[in-house]
C-alpha cells in the first residue's frame, strides 16, 4: 500500500485535539473522513503530535497508507476540497517509503507559545495568544529558562495524565522572543527537543510567566525543576498560545 506524508496546518479552537474522539471532533477525525470521501475507509492516520483541545498547528505531520497511487499535489487538493469549511490544510503532502512513521522517525519536534500583554482585549489574535494584562522580565524569564535546558527528569513539568514511560527528556532550546506590537507587547517562546511530555511546554511556559511578573525569583524555576514533584510547578497555562511549529527528520520527506 502507498504511504503518503502530509504537512497540516489548522486552527485547534473547534477540535478536542489532534487524536481522534467518539463524540468529539477532532483533527485527525476530520483528515480521516477526507480520505473516506476519496478512498473507502475505514483510515487511520498517525501523527507526529498530539496536540491537545485548542492548540495549534503550523506543521503538524501525519502519514497514511492509501489502497491507490495518488500524485502527492491532487491528493493534497482532494483532501483540502473536502475538509472545507474547517480550519485544517495539507500545506504539503509527499510519497514516502514504508520505512517512514510520522512519529517514530521524527528527530525534533519545535514548539511556539504566544504571550501576549496589553490592557485590551486581543481582537484579531483572539484564540490564537494568551493574554496577560502586564508586560514582563523578558532577562528575568531567560535567566529561569537557563536551568531546564540540557537531560533533566521533567516530573515537575509533566501532567499527572502523562502516559510517557520516563519523565526524562533533553530540551536543546528554549528562546524567548520580546516583540514590540501594536498597544503591547508579545513574548514568543521558541522550545526545540526530541520529544515533549503531556504539558510540559505549557508547564514551562506557566512557570516562566511567573518569574516575567515578579513572583517567582529566576532561580526558583531551577529548584522546581529539581524537587520532581508536580506540586512545585507553577501554573499551566491555557492552550491557545501554543502552537506545534516544526518537525525534523533525518531525511525531509517534502524536499
Amino acid at each position: 500500500m502507498p504511504r503518503y506524508a502530509f504537512r497540516i496546518e489548522y486552527d485547534g479552537a473547534p477540535f478536542a485535539g489532534w487524536q481522534r474522539q467518539a463524540e468529539l471532533p477532532s483533527v485527525q477525525g476530520a483528515i480521516e473522513a477526507a480520505l473516506a470521501r476519496l478512498e473507502p475507509g475505514p483510515h487511520t492516520i498517525a501523527a507526529a503530535g498530539r496536540t491537545d483541545a485548542g492548540v495549534h498547528a503550523t506543521a503538524q505531520v501525519a502519514h497514511a497508507d492509501l489502497t491507490k497511487e495518488w500524485d502527492p499535489f491532487r491528493l493534497s487538493e482532494a483532501l483540502n476540497h473536502h475538509l472545507k469549511p474547517l480550519p485544517v490544510a495539507i500545506v504539503a503532502c509527499a510519497r514516502v517509503d514504508e520505512t517512514f512513521h510520522a512519529r517514530f522517525s521524527a528527530v525534533e519536534r519545535r514548539y511556539l507559545f504566544r504571550l501576549l500583554a496589553r490592557r485590551a482585549p486581543a481582537t484579531h489574535d483572539r484564540g490564537l495568544v494568551w493574554q496577560v494584562q502586564n508586560p514582563l522580565d523578558a532577562g528575568a524569564m531567560r535567566e529561569g529558562a537557563a536551568s531546564l535546558i540540557g537531560h533533566h527528569d521533567f516530573t515537575t513539568f509533566r501532567s499527572s495524565i502523562c502516559q510517557a514511560k520516563s519523565p526524562v527528556k533533553t530540551l536543546d532550546e528554549i528562546r524567548i522572543e520580546e516583540v514590540e506590537v501594536p498597544n503591547g507587547r508579545e513574548y514568543r517562546f521558541h522550545l526545540r527537543a526530541r520529544s515533549f511530555l503531556h504539558n510540559q511546554v505549557r508547564s514551562i511556559v506557566g512557570t516562566l510567566e511567573r518569574v516575567g511578573a515578579g513572583a517567582w525569583a529566576p532561580e526558583r524555576v531551577g529548584e522546581a525543576l529539581a524537587a520532581c514533584d508536580r506540586a512545585a510547578c507553577g501554573p499551566v497555562c491555557p492552550p491557545q498560545g501554543l502552537y506545534l511549529c516544526g518537525v525534523k527528520y533525518p531525511v525531509d520527506p517534502f524536499v
